[in-house]
Order: structure tokens, then sequence, then C-alpha cells
């Protein structure tokens, strides 16, 4: 359903962020916005329960199919508020 850059891998793994996550934020996240810095890229977040509920935030390039997948993190500063 998405493909990774080799930085999402590598940050992925080292933070043990699940393809299955990734695929959550992707298909039904909360919150859908465009980047700030860079139009191309776009920020999708969604509360992970299998995770306590924290915030998952995953970047990806807007024009990609399948969507190419930038970057992803858990947001400390969105727990319980999305």
């Amino acid at each position: 359903m998405f493909t990774k850059t080799k930085h999402a891998e590598i940050v992925m793994t080292l933070r043990q962020i699940q393809d299955d996550w990734v695929e959550t934020a992707l298909r039904s996240p909360t919150l859908i916005y465009d980047d700030s810095l860079d139009p191309e890229l776009q920020h999708f977040l969604a509360p992970i329960a299998d995770f306590d509920f924290r915030v998952l935030r995953v970047i990806t390039k807007r024009a990609t199919i399948p969507p190419l997948v930038i970057t992803a993190f858990f947001d400390r500063t969105l727990k319980g508020k999305l």
C-alpha cells in the first residue's frame, strides 16, 4: 500500500514503528494537512490503539502512487489531543 525512502526504513526500524500502523495512518487518518515548508509533502496523523493511543505522524510525498513515506514518528505533543 506504500513505499518507503531509505530514511523512513531506518527510522521506522529504530523507532519500532510497524508497517500496519503506517497503513492505519494512511488509510484512516484523524487529521491530514500540508507541510508548511514543502508543498510536495503531506502529514497524516492517527492515534495508534496498539501503542497506547499515541499519535503517529506519517509524512508522505503528495503526488506518488503508492504513497512514498518520507518519515514516521510518534508525535509526543499530540497524545490525547486527537
